[in-house]
Order: C-alpha cells, then sequence, then structure tokens
C-alpha cells in the first residue's frame, strides 16, 4: 500500500482540528466549561485524545479557539446573508445583533466564554480571534470611521461589555435594551440589521438555532475559513 500524500495528511489533520473545534463548542454550550473534559471533546469529535494536546496547549486554549470559531463564522454569515450589501450602517448593525444573538441564543456557552477572558491567562490570541477581529474592523471602516486602529478596540469593548450585561447572573440586562444604546451611539436606525423578534430570510434568525455545524468543515471538499 502505497503512503498516503502530503496533501491527504494535511486534509485529515484539517478535519480532525474541525472536529474538535465543533464538539468543544456542542459540549460547553450544552454542560458549561468545567464540567466538559479533554477526554469528553476527544470522545465527541471521534478522535484519539492524544490529538488534543497536538493541536492545542489546553482546554482554555481549545474552547476560545471554539468560540471564536463560532463568533467570527456567525457574524460572516450575517454580514454576507442576502440581500447582500455595501452600505456601512446596515452592516455595523448586522455585526451588533450577530453578537448580541449569540449571547441570547447560547447564554451558557457565551457566559463560559466571558468567565475565560477574566482568568489568570485571560486572552489568548489565535487565528480564529483574528478573523473576527478582521472582519469587526472592517466594518468599522465600512462605518466611515476616520482612525479604525482607535474605533476597532472601542467597538469591540461595547460588544463585550454588552454580552457581559446580557449574562450577568442575577441581574441580566434585556438584550434590546443594549441593542438600542449601540444602536444609538452608531447612529442607526431600529429597523435596521435583524430587530428583536423578527425573521429575515437568509439570516441568522432564520436558521436552526442549534445547527453550529455549518461552521465546522469536515467535509472533504469543504474549506475552512
Amino acid at each position: 500500500m502505497s503512503p498516503r500524500s502530503a496533501l491527504v495528511n494535511e486534509e485529515l489533520r484539517r478535519r480532525s482540528k474541525e472536529r474538535l473545534l465543533h464538539a468543544a463548542v456542542e459540549l460547553v454550550d450544552e454542560h458549561g466549561y468545567e464540567a466538559t473534559t479533554l477526554g469528553d471533546i476527544a470522545d465527541r469529535a471521534g478522535s484519539a485524545r492524544g490529538l488534543v494536546s497536538y493541536y492545542f496547549p489546553g482546554k482554555r486554549q481549545l474552547v476560545q479557539s471554539a468560540v471564536h470559531r463560532l463568533m467570527h463564522r456567525t457574524l460572516e454569515e450575517a454580514l454576507e446573508r442576502e440581500p447582500h450589501t455595501e452600505d456601512g450602517r446596515e452592516r455595523m448593525a448586522r455585526a451588533i445583533d450577530a453578537i448580541l444573538g449569540l449571547a441570547r441564543d447560547r447564554p451558557l456557552l457565551m457566559r463560559q466564554h466571558m468567565a475565560g477572558l477574566l482568568q489568570a491567562e485571560g486572552f489568548l490570541p489565535c487565528p480564529e480571534q483574528r478573523r473576527l477581529a478582521e472582519l469587526l474592523s472592517d466594518t468599522v471602516a465600512r462605518h466611515g470611521s476616520p482612525d479604525v486602529d482607535a474605533d476597532y478596540p472601542m467597538l469591540r469593548a461595547l460588544l463585550m461589555g454588552a454580552v457581559y450585561a446580557a449574562l450577568v447572573p442575577g441581574a441580566p440586562m434585556p438584550v434590546p435594551v443594549l441593542r438600542a444604546e449601540l444602536f444609538k451611539r452608531y447612529r442607526l436606525d431600529w429597523e435596521m440589521g435583524v430587530p428583536p423578534d423578527t425573521e429575515v430570510p437568509g439570516g441568522t434568525c432564520g436558521k436552526d438555532r442549534t445547527d453550529m455545524a455549518r461552521f465546522f468543515a469536515t467535509e472533504p471538499d469543504a474549506q475552512s475559513k
């Protein structure tokens, strides 16, 4: 039997990593961070447990990468949904709604993610986070920012603060109230994006909110973004 080619091995590694990312968000979304072990993630992914440490230094890095993947693909999907638009105000509205939507639809997962950012190791840069940052920076630029380097961190901070406020145990703020404040800051009309309790064809609200598989490409012909 001839050995597998380098391209085949690379594709198998990619698919294995995708399965681990997918399993991580599913399990943390279902059971929380502390109750999820690396063994659980490997078992759900159908991978050997040693592969987890091969791809990721530890559980925190794996989970942060997985959540950042979910965030950047959710944002990407919202920005590019039909009808496609280049209007900077509409794209800003879609970005805000996409991130607030994750807090609304996946409170346990996003609460655990925010808690992880406050741990000793804090924010852990990864390729998934860089893709998220690129999308948000592009959104700020299209919205008309004269200084993206200053305005992108502010948008990121405001979104993180809104997600945190929506998820505080015992004293959460309603997502529509947080949305209204962000829309006011960025001078957006309430009807833009995906207003609460509405359905938008082709948008994230029209999809099965339990389905995260589309964001984790494991098929041979799928391309990881």
